[in-house]
């Protein structure tokens, strides 16, 4: 199943982009990340069987072992394409919202967006190794 990421804004050269391609090149499942503009630009189309989850201050706050368990639960009903949305500084209408699968929140603390890009990426690091019952997962 394909881990995609699609961005609303350029990363760049950053600690953020170094932090969110140390977490992609860690996870064994095949990923992809899409920048666009903040406004505009051309979404990728979407697979077959893509599950479409938006980065959302209205979405759930999960725990790093349901957000494993719902991806786990996804692959094996034989969805081809888990992507995450994160919008732009406005975020995500409420159209957008209603067309997701999922809107999932870190919290409810505002998070700059090239943070909350690597956040999602050590999260989808984090949610793999627990599926594959890596112990790089800690309960606590």
């Amino acid at each position: 199943m394909l881990l995609h990421i699609v961005a609303r804004g350029r990363i760049g050269r950053s600690p953020e982009a170094d932090l969110v391609d140390r977490y992609l090149k860690r996870i064994v499942w095949p990923t992809r990340v899409t920048e666009l503009p903040d406004t505009g630009g051309r979404v990728p189309d979407m697979m077959p069987q893509t599950k479409r989850i938006l980065l959302d201050e209205k979405g759930e706050v999960l725990a790093s072992t349901a957000f494993a368990q719902k991806l786990g639960r996804w692959r094996d009903d034989g969805v081809r394409e888990c992507r995450f949305e994160i919008g732009a500084a406005d975020g995500f209408d409420d159209a957008a919202r209603g067309e997701a699968d999922l809107l999932v929140s870190f919290g409810r603390a505002t998070w700059p967006h090239m943070l909350a890009r690597a956040m999602l990426a050590e999260q989808l690091f984090r949610a793999t190794a627990i599926l594959a019952n890596h112990p790089y997962h800690r309960e606590g």
